[in-house]
């Protein structure tokens, strides 16, 4: 008998939504596959994120587009509010595989990701993945048998590829990369946090603007609470740096301090977030690498090609990239043809991703009185059925932009 060849050896760094997909297909394909992640356990927090077109067509291959439905946040549309909450303009979820600003297939980011890492660590197909919590990458060192990966708190091991899949401010990606790729700041800080649900609140995305930049929104989830944000404009050349710099307690003071005569559920949400255990906040930007891979190292999700939570694409572009990078590396004997198939098909589709609307975000977010009236004129007329083409245009991603290779031949 001939003895069977050692497979192929992947560590893959984060474990939120495009590291768990990548794992569901490589194993699919044979391969062994690794995930670490720095969280001590697995991070089901987050906020709303949309499944449209290619990335709803992954789930789909998955076998997960019915879970992902089941556990939809019910979320039934966008509705623009003044002040008094009454209604400004609103735009119905979408009935389309991509259509809407709501999309039909809603979902919170770390219900995606439960759902994902259930699937790679079960008894079915793609479920032979190793997790690793509570550890990180500190170091990559690639010689002619793999890549020799240094932790910070486990031994030094060796595997044959390694992937940066740990978000927009990878640790990973630096070691490699350096200031390679770049952040493109889009001048706005948002700040999450889930808050108790009231009476009052209804399963629509309310989106109130204050003069100065600001936006207040709340939006349903499955589990009886309500996701809420606070963005403001800032300067784009200083706001990644600050945002980094802040505790937890510098950042609620600082939202009091912007937001405490917005008006409208401004109190609610800062009382709300003085007492939430999981808020989060960051300067929104964009990534962009003019390469995806070096060596036997490469880029996924954010990592590569952030298109930022602003675009709608963030998902649908990491389940998209998990299923073409796993399926070119089941396709090609070296890594070097499979990292260029991969970056071939995904990058035209990044591209048009990361082509916000003129004026995205700001135009969202006015800073003057004037402004947010205009704003809200913009939205009316957007929402009648004169201008619904136009309104579609506005609101909906280009998530349809990828026709997706077959790899099903591959699977083992």
């Amino acid at each position: 008998m001939t003895p069977s060849l050692p497979r192929t050896r992947v560590l893959v760094s984060g474990a939120s939504i495009a590291g768990p997909a990548l794992a569901l297909w490589l194993d699919c394909y044979g391969f062994e596959t690794t995930i670490v992640e720095r969280a001590p356990e697995l991070r089901t927090g987050g906020q709303n994120v949309d499944v449209r077109g290619a990335g709803r067509e992954v789930a789909r291959r998955m076998g997960l587009e019915d879970d992902i439905r089941a556990a939809t946040t019910g979320e039934v549309g966008t509705r623009f509010v003044g002040p008094t909450g009454g209604t400004v303009a609103e735009f119905p979820a979408g009935t389309s595989d991509s259509g809407g600003a709501t999309a039909e297939l809603e979902i919170l980011r770390g219900d995606l990701a439960r759902l994902l890492v259930g699937r790679t660590t079960g008894d079915g197909p793609g479920g032979g993945t190793t997790y690793r919590f509570g550890d990180r990458i500190t170091g990559i060192r690639e010689d002619d048998e793999g890549v020799v990966v240094s932790f910070e708190h486990s031994a030094d091991e060796r595997f044959d590829l390694v992937v940066a899949a740990d978000g927009i401010g990878s640790s990973t990606r630096r070691l490699v990369f350096g200031d390679e790729p770049t952040i493109r700041s889009l001048g706005l800080e948002t700040s999450y946090a889930t808050i108790p649900r009231t009476t009052t609140d209804d399963d629509w995305w309310r989106w109130y603007n204050a003069a100065g930049g600001r936006s207040i929104t709340l939006r349903p989830d499955a589990h009886g609470t309500i996701r809420a944000a606070m963005s403001f404009v800032t300067d784009r050349t200083r706001e990644r740096a600050g945002a980094e710099r802040r505790t937890v307690d510098e950042q609620r003071a600082r939202l009091r301090e912007i937001f405490g005569d917005a008006g409208w559920e401004a109190r609610r949400v800062l009382d709300g977030f003085d007492h939430a255990d999981d808020l989060y906040f960051e300067s929104i930007g964009q990534v962009h690498a003019p390469r995806w891979s070096s060596g036997r190292v490469v880029l996924l999700g954010d990592a590569a090609y952030c298109a930022s939570p602003v675009s709608g694409m963030g998902t649908s572009l990491s389940l998209a990239g998990a299923y073409v990078l796993a399926g070119e590396l089941a396709s090609h004997r070296h890594h070097r043809d499979a990292f260029a198939g991969y970056e071939r098909l995904m990058r035209p589709y990044v591209e048009q991703a990361q082509k916000l609307p003129p004026g995205v975000p700001r135009v969202a977010n006015p800073t003057s009185r004037a402004g947010v009236a205009l704003f809200h004129a913009g939205v009316r007329l957007a929402a009648t059925r004169f201008a619904g083409q136009l309104g579609a245009r506005f609101s909906t991603p280009p998530a349809d932009a990828l026709d997706l290779p077959d790899y099903s031949h591959l699977e083992a």
